[in-house]
């Protein structure tokens, strides 16, 4: 009897152990629609993470997004949009419906850019010229990788050593083995062991971790 009722209690715990792994592994998912507060159209490439994370989407067409992430409930999402000024929303069940509307605001000049001076900037207040890629545009660029997108920038043009070996120049130095381009991720520089220069995105990041790409050209790079 005793025997049984050891397990009947394993079991019991056995299951309540499983129910917790499972809830603590369920993804949340979140949709809506975002609209224009003055007229009801839909807004479409809103930028939609979670804040703090580089977790989130774009609306499309419609002005509607959903997706699906396991980090725990509430969070907040920070919506910002180019000609609209920033909402947030908290999230605070599964399946929750969104509906936002968004105001117009003029963002001209607002960007904020870190590379020239090692600190939040306006990128109109920014020392230096910095061209930058949004994490819109990331998602968005027409290439296959938003590395190659950075080719797209003013002053930029890459070089394809290889399918997947594509490196940045600027400032007509066409060589694969650029040694006056410095590529850093948040912070740290990414120049290949003993090579002693950037060997593209070959050993880079991808795109779904990347909220933002600045490149400073020239001379001003030394900043």
């Amino acid at each position: 009897m005793k025997f049984n009722n050891y397990m009947k209690h394993l079991f019991i715990t056995l299951i309540i152990s499983a129910l917790t792994a499972v809830g603590a592994f369920a993804q949340t998912t979140v949709s809506g629609q975002v609209t224009d507060k003055d007229g009801g159209d839909p807004v479409i490439g809103v930028n939609i993470i979670v804040k703090g994370k580089v977790v989130g989407t774009t609306t499309d067409v419609e002005g509607k997004f959903t997706f699906s992430t396991n980090l725990p409930l509430p969070f907040t999402l920070v919506f910002s949009g180019v000609g609209y000024g920033g909402e947030e929303f908290e999230v605070t069940a599964n399946g929750q419906e969104i509906k936002l509307q968004m105001s117009e605001e003029v963002t001209f000049g607002q960007e904020v850019v870190i590379s020239a001076s090692r600190v939040e900037e306006k990128i109109l207040e920014s020392p230096v010229t910095v061209e930058k890629m949004d994490i819109i545009a990331i998602q968005q660029t027409s290439t296959h990788d938003f590395y190659d997108g950075i080719g797209k920038l003013k002053g930029v043009h890459t070089n394809q050593g290889s399918l997947t070996f594509t490196t940045v120049n600027t400032r007509g130095f066409s060589a694969l083995a650029n040694t006056r381009f410095v590529q850093l991720i948040d912070g740290m520089d990414n120049a290949a062991p003993l090579l002693n220069f950037p060997a593209g995105n070959v050993v880079g990041i991808s795109e779904l971790d990347v909220e933002s790409v600045e490149l400073v050209p020239g001379a001003a790079s030394a900043l």
